[in-house]
Order: C-alpha cells, then structure tokens, then sequence
C-alpha cells in the first residue's frame, strides 16, 4: 500500500467517525431539548430517553461494523485472500447396482429357539 493510500484510509477513518460523532450529538441534544420542554410527563420522556438511545446505539454499533469488515476485507485483500483447503476425498463406497433402489433391505432376523 503506497503513502497516498494510507493517508486516503487514514482520512476515511476521521471523517467517518466524526460523522458519527456529530450526529450522536445531534441526537442527544435533541433529545435534551424534547425531555426540557415536556416539564415532567414521565411515559413522554422515557420514550424520548429510549429513543434516543436506541438511535446512538444504532449508529454506534453500524459504524464500527462497517469499519471492521471493511478492515478485515482489505487485510485479506493485502495478504493474496482467505487460504483454502483443498476438498477432502469422500469416502469410497460401492456403487449402487442400476436399476435397484437407494434404501437398502433390512436383515432378516435370526430364527429364536
């Protein structure tokens, strides 16, 4: 990876998390806004509260997703991709004769004296 690409990812990185950052903000400070101007009606707030953490928790947890598989994708990019193991040989088994069915025929049982 050359220098102006690593700064282009580095760029990614701070710009993308800022995003997340402010618009966390936002929502926080809107949420302090809704629960000031509601003056006390407590099933009201507690929906704005859980709203609003709903909200930052999503874009939390799909930012730092993202940003992971993108990391992992690159790295496996870099290092020539996933190693791949050669398939195992299936066990040999008689061929079925043609014309006879698949389930096999269950053994007579033994005569009892």
């Amino acid at each position: 990876m050359s220098g102006t690409e690593i700064e282009l990812e580095k760029d990614k990185a701070k710009f993308g998390l800022l995003a997340v950052i402010a618009s966390n903000v936002a929502i926080v400070a809107v949420a302090v806004v809704g629960v000031w101007r509601l003056k006390g009606d407590t099933s009201v707030i507690v929906g704005i509260l859980t709203a609003a953490f709903t909200a930052v928790s999503s874009m939390t947890t799909a930012y730092l997703g993202i940003k992971a598989v993108s990391n992992t994708a690159r790295s496996m990019t870099l290092a020539g991709g996933p190693v791949q193991q050669p398939p195992s040989p299936a066990p040999s088994a008689p061929a079925a004769p043609a014309g006879t069915d698949a389930v096999p025929t269950p053994a007579t049982p033994a005569p009892t004296s």
